[in-house]
C-alpha cells in the first residue's frame, strides 16, 4: 500500500496539514520540523501525489499540448513528431507532464480555451496547428493562462511564440532558384488559414521583386500542406502554365507530392522541372533526387517551445523565440 502523508503524520507526531506544508515549502514551518519530516518521508519510501500535490500549492507540474485536428485523416506530419519529442525534451529537467489536448473548430465552440486548460489544471499549455479562424485564436489573445504558440504570431503579457523566421526562409529558397537562372517559378503554398503560408507567399514575393521578376498571382496555388495537396496542385499548375520551370513548395509533404505527379505526368526532376520544399523532413534526403530544402529545427522548436512555456509560468515576460533555419541543397533543383 502506498505511503501517504497522513502515515508521515503520524510518524512525525503533527498534523497533516504541517506534513503537506513542509514538503511543499512553505516558509511557516521551522527549519528543525522540516527536515525531520523529510527524513521519516524518505524513510518511508514517500512519493508525492503530483494530483493531491496541487490541490495545496495550485502546482500540478503539468502543462497542455492543444493540436488541433490531429486525428483528421491525413493529418499526420513529422513536423509534429519532430516538435513533441523537443517538449518532451525541454520538460524533463523540470520533471513537468505533459498532456495532449486535441481539438478542431467545433470542439472549440463547445469548450472554451480557458475551460480545457482549468479543467485539467494544467499550469499552461503549448498549441500547434490552429488556424487563423479558430476560436481559440481570440480567446488566446485574451488568456490570462500562460501560452507558448507555434508558428502563429500572437504576443501578450501571458502569450509568447516560436517559429522559424518563415519570410526569410522562403526569400533564400526562391532566390536559389533564381540564382539556377529560373524567372517562371511557381508557388505551391499551404492552406491560406495558416500564418506561415501568408509569411512564405511574402517571402516568395520579395525574392522576385528583388530581382525584378513580376509577381503572377496565378503561379501561386494554395492547399492544404499535404502530399494529396503537393500532387493535384502541381497538376493544375503545369497543366496551365507549361512555362513554369521550378516550383517552391510550402512543405517537404507538398514537394513529395509533386514528385510523383511529376513523374505521372512523364515529367523527370530535375531535367523538366525543379522543385524545392521546406522542412527538410527525413524523407527529403532519402528520396532520389535528394529535395533542396529549407532546413526548420523542428526538434529545437519544441525544445524552446517548452523552455520558454516555463519562463512564462515563473512570471518572466513572454517573447518570440525565432529558431535559426538553413537553406540545404540537394539535386532536385538545377541551372537552365
Amino acid at each position: 500500500m502506498a505511503v501517504t502523508i497522513k502515515d508521515i503524520a503520524k510518524y512525525a507526531g503533527v498534523s497533516v496539514t504541517t506534513v503537506s506544508r513542509a514538503l511543499n515549502g512553505y516558509p511557516d514551518v521551522s527549519e528543525e520540523t522540516r527536515e525531520r519530516i523529510k527524513k521519516i518521508a524518505e524513510q518511508l519510501n514517500y512519493t508525492p501525489n503530483s494530483i493531491a500535490r496541487g490541490l495545496v500549492t495550485n502546482k500540478t507540474h503539468t502543462v497542455g499540448l492543444v493540436v488541433s485536428e490531429l486525428i483528421k485523416p491525413g493529418a499526420y506530419h513529422p513536423f509534429f513528431l519532430e516538435v513533441l519529442a523537443g517538449i518532451k525534451a525541454g520538460l524533463r529537467k523540470d520533471k513537468y507532464d505533459l498532456i495532449l489536448f486535441t481539438v478542431d473548430p467545433e470542439s472549440q465552440d463547445v469548450t472554451s480555451y480557458e475551460k480545457l486548460c482549468n479543467d485539467r489544471k494544467v499550469e499552461g499549455a503549448i498549441v500547434e496547428g490552429l488556424k487563423l479562424s479558430d476560436p481559440y485564436i481570440e480567446e488566446i489573445k485574451k488568456t490570462q493562462i500562460p501560452t507558448v504558440l507555434i508558428d502563429i504570431p500572437i504576443l501578450t503579457d501571458k502569450v509568447g511564440y516560436v517559429s522559424s523566421d518563415n519570410v526569410q526562409a522562403a526569400f533564400e529558397a526562391t532566390s536559389y532558384l533564381i540564382k539556377l537562372g529560373h524567372r517562371n517559378i511557381g508557388f505551391i503554398n499551404g492552406h491560406n488559414d495558416a500564418a506561415v503560408s501568408f509569411e512564405r507567399l511574402e517571402g516568395y514575393k520579395k525574392a522576385l521583386e528583388k530581382n525584378n521578376i513580376p509577381y503572377k498571382e496565378e503561379y501561386v496555388v494554395f492547399d492544404d500542406f499535404t502530399q494529396e495537396g503537393g500532387y493535384n496542385s502541381f497538376k493544375t499548375l503545369v497543366f496551365e502554365h507549361p512555362e513554369i520551370t521550378a516550383v517552391f513548395h510550402a512543405s517537404d509533404l507538398m514537394a513529395i507530392g509533386s514528385f510523383k505527379a511529376a513523374k505521372d505526368l512523364g515529367m523527370k526532376v530535375p531535367d523538366d522541372i525543379s522543385i524545392v520544399g521546406f522542412d527538410d523532413i527525413e524523407l527529403a534526403s532519402l528520396i532520389s533526387p535528394g529535395l533542396t530544402t529549407v532546413r526548420q529545427d523542428t526538434f529545437k522548436m519544441g525544445y524552446n517551445a517548452a523552455k520558454h512555456l516555463l519562463s512564462i509560468i515563473k512570471g518572466e515576460k513572454p517573447q518570440h523565440i525565432l529558431i535559426p533555419h538553413k537553406l540545404v541543397i540537394r539535386d532536385s533543383a538545377r541551372k537552365i
